[in-house]
């Protein structure tokens, strides 16, 4: 079942401009305000971390689907993708505890390379 995009653009020019200064409709989860759609490296990026998107439900990540590919045909991005479950939609059970052992790991490393 498609959804219709709620994605729109939004560009203030000559400022820098913080997410929470960001509209709903700039967002592909825009109930989340997850995912900003502001230019094509973001678009690029929210199809690639799509799968990384946590406590959504199936019509959310349509929705989010929707207004991707509408920011994708605005920007000029090629999506190979028709439909959101190619983009490797799987469980992400422990993806708060696996972020956290990476960065600790991150930490350990840092620390083992200044100490040589």
């Amino acid at each position: 079942m498609a959804a219709e995009a709620t994605w729109k653009p939004h560009e203030k020019h000559g400022h820098l401009t913080e997410q929470s200064d960001l509209p709903d409709t700039v967002f592909a989860f825009p109930k989340q305000r997850k995912e900003p759609l502001t230019d094509a490296r973001h678009v690029r990026d929210a199809a690639g971390r799509f799968d990384q998107v946590i406590d959504v439900s199936d019509a959310d990540r349509t929705l989010a689907f929707a207004n991707i590919q509408k920011a994708a045909r605005y920007y000029g991005v090629n999506l190979s993708e028709t439909d959101w479950h190619q983009l490797g939609v799987r469980p992400q059970q422990n993806l708060r505890a696996a972020a956290a052992t990476r960065r600790a790991r991150g930490r350990r490393a840092t620390t083992e390379t200044d100490s040589r």
